[in-house]
């Protein structure tokens, strides 16, 4: 530790710290725009020169380290001098629109100006002025304001991890721009509108439609992703205006994703269902609460009574609150149901009962930044979970290895050390044969089952699977640990994967043998708490695959639009089309629901208050930020007053807090949490290698993930982004010619029963055994499971008829 003095104050700090850190230690301010301390340090504002003993010059706080006896001033004349200097040379070129700036009143120029700047400039020369850019349909840039802080461009390339931003020419020329002909494609671009200090990036959803001052700002969580990233909703005349991140260095730090950001712009969609709705002879028909609730009960008991609990279906969102999953499986149990379920898009239910506790991460979120060694199966991690991935990313700039199992070989602008792209099927082949290396390495084939030596002594290991055991074992070339923390985690591809109990069983046993964290990186927002309220079925119920394949006489849909949330959108349209009544909680009324009876219109995350519990095991409460749209109700409340409707028992709760203190039984959430959580099997799954499928074409079949949700899919300016160009069948240029297809062609897809029809794309990053088509789309539809047999040819067709089939 170094004793140094800053303003007469002594101090204790750590060899390395900077001035600029020793100041903030102290809470002593020291003007900065360049400096952030999640970015490297570039030193180029100058604002934040300070005065130090024996030296004859000032010297930048932010790049300066302490030496033991220092004594600084950041308020002496020496020191308050440059800084006025320096900040008269920032404002030369500042245009002074700051009436119109949409940072005004958040300014750091405006702040700072006022206690260091003039009152008038000596430059009376003409202002430069630099064309803006346009870099995307989230960020507007107003580049004369820009000061060169680069913190855009630090940004970017060390957390975003690719430089999409760039500082060119010298001097007074010099300017920020991107790329010819590009934009910021970043899912973490926002993160650049909070972090410049001045109006030359803001948000372009937001621009001119709000001043800072007139927003109330109220804490809540995000609701996308199991992440559970805690962000600030501003309001204005009860309409949410703005979403940012709150800090919280455990969680998302200081950033948030552009899924968080900018999904609000859906929440006032035309499409909010505002009133009850009731079908009838085929026409909707706006009601009141009273008689849709009644129509929704007397016709659920009717079916209860007369064709028995079970043929009624309850579907939850895995993004619905604890609360609601909760009341959801009561609603199912009082009606003599055990079908309910939340894991919409999964197709392998095998493990079911024979896990040991709640599926979770395994670790804690911060610990990812810690591990040596990190092999990630079947995930797209920029798509799925992009602040976990900027973990991941950091992890692996301290040292770590990487090694991937994936059917896809996208970039996650992350140095890979290990990588195998193979078919979906073939998945379970590549982990059998790392287990296998593993097993051979540690000499620990005898805490095998008997039933997996004797499968694995079939399989033939390849070197890159030997590769990733060697890397997660801690003997790898680079360095050679004696126990490296290591980590195995599932991503969404494995858990949509028709095989995932394998995929489950084999990580688990290679995250066990050599002593690695195991987990899975659950895709919704509330996935591990819906798994721990019991929103499953039990020991007779059926699960929502089997619930669709043997469609039931009644569904309960709880924030889901079947077609764009289910694993397979066609066999969902056609159980939901059968059924003789659908009860549809929604905040939007749809395509996806017209095959439902009554749609009981329910209030989004901002309009509601509940509990998430993020993929870490964090129970998070939040409140509604602002009042209902219309006639909308909590969902909570909903099938709390359907359950008295009907005459259920346990449906007496006044308050989301009473659902929660009942799912908890009174005790402490972490209590419950901590005894819960495990993601250990009871017994080995049996496991069979099948190298590939008997036909020749395996779909690959992600989520994009601005489709993840009813909300997202409804925000405009993430609709714009180039994640969301309109699907296509992609192929690697192999496959392409072996079909006789060339990029852009015509193609039709038959998959199961049904087809679609769409543009051949050629792209080098699908296996050559698979053709990647995105699920949740209205032009994919008409396709089956996201991961099965599919068959693909070049057909002639007009763009009218394509338009119309699409």
């Amino acid at each position: 530790m170094l004793n140094i003095e800053i303003d007469g104050k002594p101090v204790e700090v750590d060899h390395g710290t900077t001035i600029i850190d020793a100041a903030d230690k102290l809470g002593i301010a020291i003007p900065r725009f360049c400096y952030h301390k999640k970015l490297s340090v570039a030193a180029n504002c100058r604002m934040c020169l300070v005065q130090v003993e024996k030296f004859n010059k000032p010297l930048p706080a932010c790049a300066t380290p302490v030496a033991d006896g220092m004594k600084i001033f950041t308020r002496s004349k020496a020191a308050v001098e440059a800084q006025k200097s320096v900040m008269e040379f920032l404002l030369i070129n500042h245009p002074l629109d700051c009436p119109i700036c949409d940072q005004g009143g958040e300014c750091d120029l405006q702040d700072i100006a006022v206690a260091y700047g003039a009152s008038g400039s000596r430059y009376t020369e003409e202002k430069r002025v630099v064309l803006n850019k346009n870099i995307g349909p989230l960020v507007s840039t107003d580049m004369t304001r820009c000061i060169q802080c680069t913190r855009c461009v630090r940004f970017l390339k060390e957390v975003g991890g690719m430089m999409e931003l760039g500082l060119i020419n010298r001097g007074e020329h010099a300017e920020i721009t991107a790329y010819v002909d590009k934009s910021v494609d970043s899912e973490l671009s926002g993160n650049i509108i909070d972090l410049c200090p001045v109006g030359a990036l803001t948000s372009k959803p937001f621009r001119y439609s709000a001043r800072t001052w007139e927003l109330t700002r109220r804490p809540s969580i995000a609701p996308h992703d199991g992440l559970g990233s805690q962000i600030e909703v501003q309001i204005k005349d009860g309409k949410v205006m703005r979403v940012l991140p709150r800090e919280k260095e455990s969680i998302n730090e200081c950033w948030l994703s552009d899924r968080d950001r900018f999904s609000y712009e859906g929440l006032n969609s035309s499409d909010r269902l505002t009133i009850p709705m009731i079908k009838h002879h085929g026409e909707w028909h706006e009601t009141d609460w009273k008689t849709a609730l009644e129509f929704a009960a007397g016709h659920l008991k009717e079916i209860a009574d007369t064709r028995g609990g079970d043929q009624i279906g309850v579907l939850v969102s895995p993004n619905s609150t604890m609360e609601e999953a909760h009341l959801a499986k009561k609603l199912a149990h009082g009606l003599g149901s055990d079908n309910v379920d939340y894991r919409l898009r999964h197709t392998d239910f095998r493990h079911d009962g024979k896990r040991l506790g709640v599926v979770w991460m395994g670790c804690n979120i911060p610990d990812v930044e810690q591990m040596d060694r990190i092999l990630v199966i079947g995930s797209n991690l920029r798509n799925e979970h992009p602040l976990l991935a900027q973990r991941i990313r950091k992890a692996v700039a301290n040292g770590a290895e990487l090694s991937l199992v994936n059917p896809l070989d996208d970039d996650p602008l992350i140095p890979v050390m290990h990588k195998a792209i193979c078919s979906p099927n073939d998945m379970v082949n590549v982990l059998a044969q790392i287990l296998k290396a593993i097993s051979g390495l540690e000499r620990l084939s005898l805490c095998l089952p008997k039933s997996l030596n004797e499968l694995l002594e079939n399989i033939k290991v390849w070197d890159n699977s030997k590769a990733m055991a060697n890397s997660l074992a801690g003997h790898g070339d680079l360095v050679d640990l004696v126990s490296p923390r290591s980590a195995v985690f599932l991503g969404n591809i494995s858990q949509h994967h028709p095989r995932y109990t394998e995929i489950y069983s084999l990580a688990e046993a290679i995250a066990s043998l050599c002593g690695a964290t195991f987990g899975v990186l659950s895709a919704g927002a509330n996935s591990v708490g819906a798994n721990l309220v019991g929103a499953m079925p039990q020991v007779k119920g059926l699960n929502a695959k089997a619930m669709l394949e043997s469609p039931r006489k009644a569904y309960v849909l709880v924030n889901v639009e079947p077609e764009l949330d289910c694993h397979n959108p066609a066999l969902a349209n056609q159980a939901i089309a059968q059924a003789d009544c659908v009860v549809a909680l929604t905040a939007y009324k749809s395509d996806a629901l017209r095959n439902a009876h009554v749609l009981l219109p329910i209030a989004p995350f901002t309009e509601t208050s509940g509990t998430f519990m993020s993929m870490e095991g964090r129970v998070q409460s939040f409140k509604a930020v602002t009042k209902p749209l219309g006639e909308c109700r909590p969902a909570w409340k909903v099938l709390r007053v359907l359950g008295n409707t009907l005459g259920l028992q346990g449906f007496e709760f006044d308050s989301s807090e009473e659902v929660k203190d009942e799912i908890f039984g009174g005790e402490k959430p972490s209590s419950v949490v901590w005894r819960t959580l495990n993601n250990n099997l009871r017994e080995l799954i049996d496991v069979v290698v099948k190298v590939k499928l008997e036909g020749e074409l395996q779909r690959i079949g992600e989520i994009p993930q601005y489709q993840s949700d009813a909300i997202v899919r409804r925000s405009p300016p993430l609709q714009k982004t180039k994640y969301l160009a309109k699907p296509v069948a992609a192929m690697h240029p192999k496959l392409l010619a072996k079909l006789g297809i060339e990029d852009g062609d015509t193609v039709l897809v038959k998959q199961a029963h049904g087809e679609a029809i769409l543009k051949a794309k050629a792209d080098s990053r699908v296996h050559s055994a698979c053709v990647r088509i995105a699920g949740a789309s209205q032009a994919t539809l008409g396709l089956g499971d996201l991961m099965g047999e599919i068959t693909v040819e070049k057909i002639q067709v007009t763009a009218p008829a394509m338009e119309a089939t699409a």
